[in-house]
């Protein structure tokens, strides 16, 4: 053995995922949930985002020092259906829906948190992660291939 197995990028992940998401999530908080759930990359957790997703360039100064901005532009989607805006006014729903409310985060409980724990480890159960195994050496000094 020549050292120790390493992967790059070293902070890659290779068990499951999930997200955690409220309605105070927008903008890029709208945007990650939505890119996550289009990625495949695991269920979205908690209550849905806000609903957000514009965006503004520059603003418009008031004589009070005060500034107003215009949404410019939005996002779109092309799905099997056709184009469409997504997420603005809609939000991101959840594929587990779970309230953190006050009576809970007042006892200090997180019931989201929790929730993406049971997830993961059920997860993990079902589909054990699988370290990449070491291809084997070659033999470069005796004319090996």
């Amino acid at each position: 053995m020549q050292g120790g197995d390493f992967r790059t990028p070293t902070s890659s992940f290779l068990g499951p995922t999930c997200m955690l998401i409220n309605h105070y999530g927008g903008s890029g908080g709208d945007a990650f949930p939505y890119f996550f759930r289009k990625m495949g990359l695991g269920p979205l957790i908690g209550m849905r985002t806000w609903g957000g997703l514009v965006g503004i360039h520059g603003s418009y100064p008031l004589m009070s020092g005060g500034a107003v901005t215009a949404s410019q532009f939005a996002v779109g989607d092309v799905a099997r259906e056709g184009p469409q805006w997504v997420v603005e006014n809609i939000g991101v729903p959840p594929d587990m829906q779970v309230d953190n409310t006050p009576e809970k985060t007042s006892q200090g409980l997180d019931p989201q948190l929790d929730a993406a724990i049971e997830s993961m480890l059920r997860e993990l159960e079902r589909r054990p992660v699988q370290k990449p195994k070491r291809p084997p050496y070659h033999d470069w000094g005796r004319g090996g291939e």
